[in-house]
């Protein structure tokens, strides 16, 4: 059953979550999200073990990663374009991407189920500050990613020429980590 609070997406386990704010003349109060809900929606247990803080520059660009582990993000401040990508090879909507663009209009939070790949790109002036919560701990040894311009997926980024890390310089394209895929 889908809740009211949460809307499914076409890529299964990529989850919409849009709880209501309360704002008033301080400014707003919002539950991002209750984790029986997303349970149900999800069809799984989520229990969130540590929660990361991301800076981001305009211009810059992270990702495609893909960690081992479900989490839910939220883009707390600017304007993002956000790209998430199944990567996982025996799901009907493998390499389908999912795009949105959240800012002050529709500051939504996404649930990413493990296999899904996501990405942020700053968009306009102002930095972007995004927290999220994931379900395993980050040790450095899952390191999945993708290319950022790989031509299969076809991501209509923000920008053409983004900051990027040097690791997600280097990351491959989807058909060299699943080829057999792409025959």
């Amino acid at each position: 059953m889908e809740q009211q609070n949460i809307q499914k997406t076409s890529i299964e386990g990529l989850l919409i979550l849009n709880r209501p704010i309360a704002a008033d003349e301080r400014g707003f109060f919002r539950e991002l999200f209750h984790k029986n809900e997303l349970e149900e929606a999800a069809g799984f247990a989520f229990n969130g073990v540590q929660m990361n803080h991301s800076h981001s520059l305009p211009g810059v660009i992270r990702g495609i990663h893909a960690e081992a582990w479900n989490k839910i993000i939220y883009p707390v401040c600017g304007e993002v374009f956000i790209a998430i990508v199944d990567i996982r090879p025996n799901s009907p909507t493998f390499s389908k991407v999912e795009q949105f663009i959240i800012n002050d209009e529709n500051r939504i939070g996404l649930f990413i189920s493990n296999g899904l790949a996501n990405s942020l790109c700053v968009i306009g002036e102002r930095a972007v500050d995004y927290i999220y919560l994931v379900d395993a701990y980050w040790d450095g040894s899952d390191t999945r990613a993708i290319a950022w311009d790989d031509p299969d997926l076809a991501i209509d980024w923000p920008t053409k020429s983004p900051i990027l890390s040097k690791r997600d310089l280097q990351n491959p394209k989807l058909r060299d980590l699943f080829p057999e895929k792409f025959k």
